[in-house]
C-alpha cells in the first residue's frame, strides 16, 4: 500500500508539473514587460479602447476603475488613490498624482488607513520666493519630494508659476513673482529638488493663466513680445534648467485658442524650441475638444469624462484622427510611468521624517519674511517682556490659501501667539482667552462670511442657507470679521504689557479674485487706537501681516513702529515670526512684487479681469511688457515698497564692481564684493539689473538679469559674488522678425539692493546688433491692440 500510494503521489506531481509547463508555454512569449525602451512595444499591444482610456483620465474609464478615486470634480485630487493597474494584461498602472504647492493636499486619514498620515505645510510660493535663495528652494523641494516618495506618489502638480500680473488674483499665493527670471530660476530649483527623489514635477498653469474670473473660458489677448518676454520666459527657464517631467496646460485661451488645443504653443515652442521631453496634461475638467487637444500634443486629458472618450472613439472611426497620433502621444505617458518609484520597486514607508521637514519649513519661513518697516530699531525686541497680541489671526495662523493649492493634512499650524510663548514672551491670559473664545464662536456658529454671501459665491459653493459648507474649514476664521475692540478695551490691556503686536490676516484661493482685499474699517480702527494708546505711554507697536501677496499698506503704515510681512508661512509660521522678533533670525527676505500706493496704480488695473467686466470674454493685456517694476520704474510711478525691497538688522556695503570686459563678445562676467558693516550676522540679496539701449526697440528702464544671496556674513565679513551675462540677457523679442535680438550700443549694469536702491553701476558696449535666436513665427493676437508705450504714456 505504501508503494502504491508513493507511485500515485509521484504520478500526480508529474501531471501537475506538465500542466504548469503547458500553461507557461501557452503564454505569449512577446508579452511586453516594463523596462528600458519598451514603451512603444507596450503601446503596440494595446487595443484602441485601451489607448483612448489611458489618454482620457489616465485609465479612469477603463474597466474596474473607480472614477471617484481619481478626482472629486472640484479640481482637488483625492489623496488616497493607489497605483492601481488599469491594463492588467500589460501591467500598466495609473500615475498617482497629488496637488501642491504648499504641501501634499491630501486627507490625513485616508479611507482604509489605520492611522493618521500627516504631511508638512511648507511656506507658500510667494513666501519661498521672497528668500531669493535657489539652494534653499531646492532643499524644500527635496523635503517635499521625500514626503511624496514615502506616501507612494508618482507626480506632484507643482510648481505653479504664473506671473503676478495683478494683485487681485486669488491664486497669487501659489505663484512666485511679478518677474519671469526670478520665477523661472526658483521653479527650476524646486523641480530639481522634487525630482531628486524620483518624483515627477509639473509646471503649471501653462500659460497666460493670470486671473480666476471665468478661468475656464476667457481669452488672454497678449502681444507676441509680452508673451515671449514676460509670460513664457519663466516657463522656458524652468523647462531648460529644471527638466520637469510634466507641464499642465491652463484652462484659458491665449490669442483665440485654448492653450491645450494649440500646437504652435505646445509643439513649435515647447517641444521644438525648448527641447522639452516630458508629458503635457490638461488642467482638470477644462473645456474644448478632446480631438483638438490630442492633435495639439496633449498626452493626458485630466480628469477626463465620457464625452471625451466618445469624441475620440468616433474620430478614430471616422478617420478624422489617426490612431498613430494616440500612439505617439502615449509614448510620453509610458515613459513617465516607467520612471516612477513604484515601477523601480520602491516600497513607500508611509513614515517620512516630518520633524526634519518641519525644521526646513521653519527655516524657509524665516528667510522668506520681509521686514518692511523698523523705525528707531524697534526690532529685534531687546527683552522678552509681556506682549499684547491683538487680532484674531494672531491666534489662528493662515498657513496657506485655499483650493487645490492649499493643504489639508498638516497636523498643526503654530500661531503667532503660540510662537511668542514658546520663545519666552509673556502674553495676557485674559486677552488670549477673549480671542480664542471669539474664534470658537466663529466655528460654532459656522456662518457664511460676508465675502461669500452673494449670489455668485453662494452658487459656487453650494450654499443654500446661512451655514458655511464643510469645505470652508480653512476659510471660516480667515474670512470672518475681525473682533471689534473699543478704546476702553485697549486701555485695559495697555498697562499690563510692554509691547503691542497686531496681526492682520488675509486668505485667498482658487476661483476668486480675492488676493487683494482692502483693510476693513474695524481693522483700521484697531490699528489707529492701539498705536495711539501705546505710543502715548512710550510703548512700541508691531504689525505682522499674515497675507498671501501684495496688500494695501499706505492708509495705515505710518501708525506702527515696525511691519513684518510674514506672508502665508506654513505650519511653522508662528515660530518663524518669533525667531525674527527676537533676533534669532536676521530678516533677509526681499519683495518679489512691487507694492503700489493704491490699486489704481497697477498697470493692469483698468483692464483686469477683462471685457465685459462683469463676465469677461477677453482679457486684454494692454500693459504689454510693463508688468510690475518694469512699469513703475519706467514711468516714474511712486510705490509703497519697490520690487526687491527688504530691511535687515544689519547693514551691507557693496564695492569692487568689475566687468570682465567693456566690450561684449559672447558673454560677460560681473563680480562685486558685499561686506557686512553692521553689528550682527546677516544675509543680503544682491540684484543685477540691466539697462539696454533703445535704438531699435523700446525697452523698460531696467530688467532683472541675475540675483544672488550671500552666505550668513558675520560683522565685518565680506563675500565676492559673480554673475554671467549671456547674449540672451541682452536681448529683447522683436515680433516683426520673430527673433530675440540685442541692439548695438551701450548697456549699463546696475547692482542694487532693490529695483530703486541701486548701489553700483558699470557700462559695456555691444558693437553690432546680434540676432541671438530665431524662433517660430507663431501666436499672433486675434485682436488689434494698442499696448502701453513710453512714447505715448498710459
Amino acid at each position: 500500500m505504501k508503494v502504491k500510494n508513493s507511485f500515485i503521489g509521484v504520478l500526480l506531481l508529474m501531471v501537475v508539473q506538465l500542466v504548469l509547463q503547458s500553461c507557461q508555454n501557452s503564454q505569449p512569449t512577446d508579452t511586453p514587460k516594463f523596462g528600458k525602451d519598451n514603451a512603444k512595444e507596450i503601446i503596440s499591444a494595446m487595443t484602441t479602447e485601451e489607448k483612448i482610456g489611458l489618454t482620457v483620465g489616465d485609465g479612469k474609464f477603463l474597466p474596474k476603475e473607480k472614477p471617484e478615486k481619481i478626482e472629486q470634480g472640484t479640481g482637488v485630487i483625492i489623496a488616497n488613490q493607489e497605483a492601481n493597474v488599469v491594463i492588467p494584461r500589460l501591467g500598466v498602472k495609473k500615475t498617482v498624482l497629488t496637488d501642491g504647492p504648499s504641501g501634499i493636499n491630501r486627507d490625513p486619514h485616508p479611507e482604509g488607513a489605520t492611522e493618521y498620515t500627516y504631511t508638512t505645510s511648507f511656506p507658500t510660493s510667494t513666501c519661498i520666493a521672497s528668500a531669493w535663495n535657489t539652494e534653499l528652494t531646492k532643499k524644500i523641494g527635496e523635503a517635499f519630494g521625500d514626503e511624496l516618495l514615502e506616501y507612494g506618489y508618482d507626480v506632484i502638480l507643482m510648481p505653479a508659476m504664473n506671473l503676478h500680473r495683478d494683485p487681485k488674483c486669488g491664486r497669487n499665493f501659489e505663484y512666485y513673482s511679478e518677474d519671469p527670471l526670478l520665477s523661472g530660476k526658483l521653479a527650476a530649483s524646486m523641480v530639481q529638488g522634487l525630482q531628486s527623489k524620483g518624483i515627477g514635477s509639473t509646471l503649471k498653469h501653462f500659460v497666460g493663466n493670470n486671473q480666476e474670473t471665468n478661468r475656464r473660458t476667457y481669452n488672454a489677448v497678449i502681444s507676441r513680445r509680452a508673451l515671449r518676454e514676460i509670460y513664457l520666459r519663466g516657463f522656458e527657464i524652468a523647462v531648460k534648467e529644471g527638466h520637469p517631467e510634466a507641464i499642465m496646460t491652463s484652462y484659458n485661451k491665449v490669442n483665440g485658442f485654448y492653450t491645450a488645443e494649440n500646437p504652435e504653443l505646445l509643439q513649435d515652442i515647447v517641444r521644438q524650441e525648448w527641447g522639452y521631453k516630458g508629458i503635457f496634461m490638461t488642467d482638470f475638467d477644462g473645456y474644448g475638444s478632446a480631438v483638438a487637444k490630442v492633435r495639439a500634443g496633449n498626452n493626458m486629458l485630466m480628469g477626463g469624462n465620457m464625452d471625451e472618450v466618445r469624441e475620440l472613439t468616433q474620430a478614430i472611426k471616422d478617420k478624422t484622427l489617426d490612431e498613430s497620433t494616440l500612439d505617439e502621444n502615449l509614448v510620453f505617458n509610458m515613459q513617465l510611468k516607467q520612471k516612477s518609484p513604484s515601477e523601480k520597486g520602491y516600497v513607500p514607508t508611509m513614515k517620512p521624517d516630518l520633524e526634519a521637514h518641519a525644521k526646513i519649513a521653519r527655516e524657509a519661513a524665516g528667510e522668506g519674511m520681509v521686514l518692511l518697516k523698523n523705525e528707531n530699531n524697534t526690532l529685534p525686541l531687546k527683552e522678552k517682556n509681556t506682549i499684547a497680541v491683538f487680532g484674531k489671526t494672531g491666534y489662528h495662523l493662515i498657513e496657506a490659501g485655499t483650493g487645490s493649492g492649499g493643504i489639508r493634512s498638516n497636523k498643526y499650524a503654530i500661531s503667532v501667539n503660540e510662537g511668542l510663548k514658546e520663545a519666552g514672551f509673556s502674553i495676557l491670559p485674559e486677552m488670549e482667552k477673549n480671542y480664542l473664545d471669539y474664534i470658537e464662536k466663529i466655528k460654532r456658529e459656522n456662518l457664511v462670511p460676508d465675502y461669500f454671501n452673494n449670489p455668485k459665491m453662494r452658487a459656487d459653493n453650494g450654499i443654500t442657507d446661512d451655514q458655511a459648507p464643510p469645505h470652508f474649514k480653512k476659510r471660516l476664521v480667515a474670512f470672518s470679521k475681525e473682533q471689534p475692540l473699543s478704546k476702553a478695551d485697549i486701555v485695559k490691556y495697555e498697562p499690563k504689557s510692554e509691547v503691542a503686536l497686531i496681526t492682520l490676516g488675509r486668505s485667498g484661493g482658487e476661483n476668486y479674485e480675492n488676493g487683494y482685499l482692502p483693510i476693513t474699517q474695524v481693522e483700521l480702527d484697531l490699528l489707529k487706537n492701539v498705536c495711539e494708546i501705546y505710543h502715548a505711554n512710550g510703548k512700541k507697536v508691531i504689525v505682522v501681516l499674515n497675507v498671501g501677496g501684495v496688500w494695501e499698506t499706505v492708509t495705515w503704515r505710518d501708525y506702527p513702529d515696525a511691519i513684518l510681512m510674514a506672508w502665508q508661512p506654513g505650519q511653522e509660521g508662528g515660530r518663524a515670526v518669533a525667531d525674527i522678533l527676537t533676533g534669532k533670525v536676521n530678516p533677509s527676505g526681499k519683495l518679489t512684487d512691487s507694492f503700489p500706493l493704491k490699486y489704481e496704480d497697477v498697470p493692469s488695473a483698468s483692464t483686469f479681469p477683462g471685457l465685459p467686466p462683469e463676465d469677461p470674454i477677453n482679457s486684454f493685456y494692454k500693459e504689454g511688457i510693463y508688468v510690475g517694476y518694469r512699469y513703475y520704474d519706467s514711468f516714474d510711478v511712486p510705490v509703497a515698497y519697490e520690487f526687491g525691497y527688504g530691511l535687515s538688522y544689519t547693514t551691507f556695503e557693496y564695492s569692487d564692481l568689475a566687468l570682465s570686459s567693456t566690450q561684449f563678445s559672447g558673454s560677460l562676467q560681473v563680480s562685486i564684493t558685499v561686506k557686512n558693516t553692521g553689528n550682527v550676522a546677516g544675509k543680503e540679496v544682491v540684484q543685477l539689473y540691466l539697462a539696454a539701449p533703445t535704438i531699435e526697440m523700446e525697452k523698460p528702464d531696467k530688467e532683472l538679469k541675475g540675483f544672488a544671496k550671500t552666505k550668513l556674513l558675520q560683522p565685518g565679513e565680506s563675500q565676492e559674488l559673480s554673475f554671467e551675462l549671456a547674449p540672451l540677457s541682452l536681448a529683447s523679442f522683436r515680433s516683426g522678425i520673430s527673433a530675440w535680438m540685442a541692439d548695438k550700443g551701450d548697456y549699463e549694469v546696475r547692482i542694487g539692493a532693490s529695483s530703486r536702491d541701486i548701489r553700483l553701476k558699470a557700462s559695456f558696449n555691444l558693437s553690432n546688433d546680434i540676432v541671438v535666436e530665431k524662433v517660430h513665427d507663431v501666436l499672433y493676437p486675434n485682436f488689434a491692440m494698442e499696448e502701453l508705450s513710453r512714447n505715448n504714456s498710459k
